[in-house]
Parts: C-alpha cells; sequence; structure tokens
C-alpha cells in the first residue's frame, strides 16, 4: 500500500520548483541581455585618448588665454604707450610696440591665444597698421560676450547681434564720419603717416619722416591694365645703415645696393649706363658634372685650357659689343671675368639678389637673362635687352660701400636709406616706415580718411545704443554690449597717457549725442571730437589732423568681430595625448 504524502509536503516542493524555474528564466534573460548589450548595441562607451572641456569652462578658458595676450600689447597702444624688449633663447634682442612684432615673437600654445595672434598678423598684412588695436577690441568684445552667456543668453544670440552691430557699424562710418582726401590734398596724406608715426619711435621726427613716406609712395604709382591705380610697396625698398642721426635718413630715387665692385679697378661712375641683367654665372668656363673627356696628347691640356678662357671672353665681349657698361649677376664674377670687364671700363656686380634684380630689370627696361644660348646653337647678346640709368656709382656710407643706381627709364623703385645710432633704432624705424607707407598707400586706394583718437570708437558707442533701442529681440543686449566693448579704445588711449579716463571719455559721449541727435549745422561738427593726448582735452582731430584711412578702421572692426565670433562659437575641446610610439620587440 503506498502511503500519499501530506498535502502541506506537495505544497512545498512545488513551489521551490517554481522558484527554481523563475531563477534560472531570470539568469537566461540577463545573459541575453549582457549578450545584446556587448555585441549588438549600436552605440557602445566611447573612451577619447586625452583630455575633454565643455561649455562654460572652454569658454572661459578661451577668454582667459586672450586676456592674457591682449594684456601684453595694452600698454603699448596709442602715442604715449610704452615699448616692450622681447629676448629670444640665443639672446637676441627686440625694443618695438609694434602689437605685431610683439605677438610674432611670442611662443602661444593655446589654441585661442594663436587665434589671436594670427588676427594681429592679418591685420598687418591687409592693413599694415592698427594691429594692437584689433586685438584688444577683440579680448573685450569676447570678455562681453562671456560675461552675457554666463546670464544665460545663448551664444547664438550674442553671435548675431555682433554681426548686425559690426554692419551697422561700417555702414555709418562710411556715411557719415568720413571725408574725401580730394578735398584734403597732400596735406591728408601727410596727416595719415604723421597718425601711424606719431605712437612710433620716430614720432618726434614725424615732419620728416611723413615727407618722405608720402614722396615714396607717389612715386610708386602705377596703372594696370585694368584702369586702377595701385601704389606697391614692394617696389619701395629699405636700406639701413647704423651711424649719425635717423634725420640723416634720405630717399633715394632709384636703387641702392649694398655692395661692392667686383674689382676695384673698375670705374666708381657711369654717366647715361646700359644696365645689362644676368642670371648666371660670369666664371671660367666648365663642363657639366659627370662628362669625361679622354685627352691622348698631353699638348692639348693647355689648348682646352685656353678654349675654357676664350669661352669666358667671348660671352663677356658678346655683352660688352652690345652696349652694356654695367653688368649685374645673381651669381658670381671670377678674376678672369673682371680683368676683362676692367679693360672694357665697366662695372660689374656680383651676387645681386633676384629680387633687386627684377626690380631694377623693371624699372631700367631691361630683360632678365638666364643664358646666351639660341635653339640653333649659337650665343648672342640683342641691344635691345639692355636697359638704362642715367648714373650708376658706388659710394660708401657709415661702415658700408653702397652702389647708387638712379635716373630709371621707368621711375617704378625707390629706395629709403635710413640712418641711427645703433641696430634696435634702425629696425624700430624700418618697421615704423613700413606701416606708415602702408598707412599712406591704403589712404590713397581707399580715397577716404576718418578722424582719429577715439573719435570713431565713441561715435559709434551713441550710435549702437540708440540703435540697440530700437530693436526688441534678443541681439538688443548683445549689440548694446558691442557699443560699450568700443569704448575700451579711448579709454586706453587716455590712460597709458597718465589722464583720466573717465572724464575724456564723458566730454566726448557728449559732444558726440550732440552732433548725433541735433539738427543745429553748428554742431555737426562734433562728430570729429576726439583725444588730445599731449594737452589732456577734447578736440575736432579732423581739424587737428588726427587721421587714420577708412579702409584701416572698417577692417579692424570686421577682423576683431570675425576673431571674437570664431572663439564664442566653441563649446566643446578635445586635447588628445600624443601617441605612444611602440619600439619594436627584439625576438
Amino acid at each position: 500500500m503506498i502511503r500519499r504524502p501530506p498535502r502541506s509536503t506537495q505544497s512545498r516542493s512545488s513551489a521551490a520548483s517554481d522558484v527554481y524555474k523563475r531563477q534560472v528564466s531570470t539568469q537566461s534573460t540577463w545573459g541575453q541581455y549582457i549578450y545584446l548589450k556587448k555585441y549588438l548595441d549600436p552605440m557602445p562607451n566611447i573612451s577619447i585618448a586625452g583630455e575633454r572641456e565643455s561649455g562654460q569652462d572652454v569658454r572661459t578658458s578661451n577668454v582667459i588665454a586672450v586676456q592674457s595676450i591682449a594684456n601684453i600689447v595694452r600698454s603699448s597702444l596709442g602715442p604715449q604707450g610704452l615699448d616692450k624688449m622681447l629676448v629670444d633663447e640665443i639672446g637676441d634682442v627686440i625694443i618695438t610696440n609694434d602689437g605685431a612684432t610683439i605677438l610674432r615673437q611670442l611662443e602661444v600654445e593655446h589654441p585661442a591665444g594663436k587665434v589671436i595672434v594670427e588676427l594681429s598678423q592679418l591685420q598687418d598684412k591687409e592693413v599694415g597698421d592698427g594691429t594692437t588695436s584689433v586685438v584688444i577690441l577683440a579680448s573685450e568684445l569676447l570678455r562681453r560676450a562671456n560675461e552675457l552667456i554666463k546670464h544665460k543668453v545663448h551664444p547664438t544670440s550674442v553671435i548675431a547681434g555682433y554681426k548686425l552691430a559690426v554692419r551697422e557699424a561700417c555702414k555709418y562710418i562710411t556715411n557719415n564720419l568720413s571725408v574725401k582726401v580730394d578735398s584734403l590734398g597732400r596735406e591728408a596724406l601727410i596727416n595719415a603717416a604723421k597718425t601711424s608715426m606719431s605712437s612710433k619711435l620716430i614720432g618726434a621726427e614725424n615732419n620728416f619722416f611723413s615727407e618722405m613716406v608720402v614722396d615714396a609712395v607717389l612715386s610708386v604709382k602705377h596703372t594696370n591694365v585694368l584702369g586702377e591705380t595701385k601704389y606697391p610697396i614692394k617696389s619701395v625698398t629699405v636700406a639701413k645703415v647704423h651711424g649719425q642721426s635717423s634725420l640723416e635718413s634720405s630717399l633715394i630715387k632709384g636703387c641702392a645696393l649694398m655692395m661692392s665692385r667686383a674689382s676695384q679697378q673698375m670705374p666708381t661712375r657711369i654717366e647715361k649706363a646700359k644696365v645689362a641683367c644676368l642670371d648666371f654665372n660670369l666664371n671660367k668656363f666648365r663642363l657639366q658634372m659627370g662628362i669625361q673627356i679622354v685627352v691622348d696628347d698631353p699638348k692639348n691640356l693647355e689648348k682646352i685650357r685656353q678654349r675654357e678662357t676664350d669661352i669666358l671672353k667671348e660671352r663677356i665681349q658678346k655683352i660688352i659689343n652690345a652696349g652694356a657698361n654695367v653688368i649685374l649677376t645673381t651669381k658670381g664674377i671670377d678674376d678672369v671675368a673682371a680683368k676683362y670687364l676692367v679693360e672694357s671700363k665697366a662695372i660689374g656686380l656680383r651676387r645681386v639678389s633676384k629680387g633687386d634684380l627684377k626690380k631694377i630689370a623693371k624699372a631700367s627696361g631691361a630683360t632678365v637673362v638666364t643664358t646666351l644660348a639660341t635653339p640653333e646653337g649659337e650665343e648672342i647678346f640683342e641691344p635691345s635687352w639692355l636697359g638704362t640709368a642715367e648714373e650708376v656709382y658706388e659710394e660708401t656710407v657709415g661702415d658700408w660701400d653702397f652702389v647708387f643706381l638712379k635716373g630709371f627709364k621707368h621711375q617704378s623703385m625707390v629706395t629709403l636709406l635710413l640712418r641711427g645710432a645703433n641696430d634696435f633704432i634702425t629696425d624700430e624705424i624700418e618697421r615704423s616706415v613700413h606701416d606708415s607707407l602702408c598707412i599712406v598707400r591704403r589712404t590713397l586706394e581707399s580715397g577716404q580718411v576718418v578722424p582719429g583718437g577715439g573719435a570713431v570708437e565713441i561715435a559709434l558707442n551713441i550710435y549702437l545704443e540708440d540703435f540697440a533701442k530700437t530693436l526688441g529681440s534678443k541681439e538688443q543686449i548683445a549689440i548694446a554690449e558691442f557699443a560699450e566693448a568700443l569704448a575700451i579704445i579711448p579709454k586706453i588711449l587716455a590712460t597709458n597717457a597718465a589722464l583720466d579716463a573717465t572724464d575724456l571719455v564723458s566730454k566726448m559721449r557728449v559732444l558726440h549725442s550732440a552732433a548725433q541727435n541735433s539738427d543745429d549745422e553748428k554742431k555737426n561738427d562734433y562728430k570729429f571730437a576726439g583725444l588730445d593726448l599731449q594737452n589732456g582735452k577734447v578736440r575736432n582731430n579732423m581739424n587737428a589732423g588726427v587721421v587714420e584711412p577708412l579702409i584701416a578702421k572698417i577692417k579692424c572692426l570686421k577682423f576683431a568681430t570675425e576673431a571674437a565670433i570664431t572663439i564664442l562659437r566653441i563649446d566643446d575641446m578635445i586635447k588628445l595625448h600624443p601617441q605612444k610610439e611602440e619600439l619594436p620587440h627584439r625576438h
């Protein structure tokens, strides 16, 4: 007889079986989940071999980097700005207050800082001056934009506001603040050059140098095939010689080459010169490398040497017979060639740079000759390949010998011979003169000037504040901040001159506000009110001759805004670690 177990025992074993089945089912489901997660998940976890910053942290980091760079050049802005001494790793010293030169010497590692350094280089390339202002303005725009973003204004709204503000600012400058150069004459060019020099080392001698710079730019004027008048600054060569005062500098209507004649027996001066520009050696003829000659009779060796000399003599004779009495070559002139030139009473110059040779050829009407060979295998030199110059002579300047070529057929080349007490001063004079040359060229090409001394910035400050009040969109606050950022330029100008910036800027705002909001004709000239940093007051800078080319101011505003927007767009920065190279394993 089989006994049935009690009901309670049966139910207990059934319950245990259900629990076991549930555990097995659960474990199976978890295993399937792990498998699917591991092999079939379309978005697996990604690790970055580097550091990542995002959001407000990266914006703050960028702003701090940009402000650090701007603070370096801040004290060098304006006529009363201070100089910087830069010493590199090998001890070379540069003393300057030119913003582009200072930033070019810095080794900036931060990515946002590099954007600002490139900004100053772009301003220097496009305009030639205003490199310090553009960096300071970009830094201030970025700082104020960062404050807006901290107060929950979206970066897109700030960027849209900045773009609208710079568009309105450029339009207002062109229509209301600019004056045609034609109505001011040559005086406008001289005043623009003086304004550029006022913050440089040669500011005390700006009357002397401004005349020289304007004459140099006007001398290289030419009209291209499209009928456009251009002033190529590359045609103005700068030669530096230390010794004597900077007021001993001179403008030469021609070319000055820092070299001496190939032989001291050559004549030192030639009138009515015929110039030959060569781009090959005037050395004793030698066969090319790799060519072998087998000589059976030793007597023929002397004939070979004599023929090599005769080939050189024939080449020089062809050039001389064409009428040349000044020969310039980018290669060498050996003693044998110099002997033939001395006999022909011609001047020979060797190792002339290709850049100078091309300029001389263009100005004199010569052709740069690379070979005398013709397709028929003969060697000729045509008289039409020669250029002309009124006089060519050698003269000692300071400790160096110079060869001067004057009176070219086409007056498209001039040389500025700069003097100074030492190399530091001559280098800084060269940078100052280059900036002034670029400013005069831009003034001539744009044909319009605007008042300097912070007049444009304060006028835009008033105008954009009023313009922002007419908008009902989110861009209103960004435009108002843009207007406030512009006031940083006159504030720093006044601070660097040891003046009360708040007092002077307030007086300027009153005058510009009256000019923009009043219909009185007498108050219209208040729009030219700017800083007089010598006397610590506000004056009409257009009448005082403190002017800048219109294109320089517009490009400064555009470049600074574009740089600020570029950095403002960044909300994530990933800095990858350098990849480690594995050394090959030894077996």
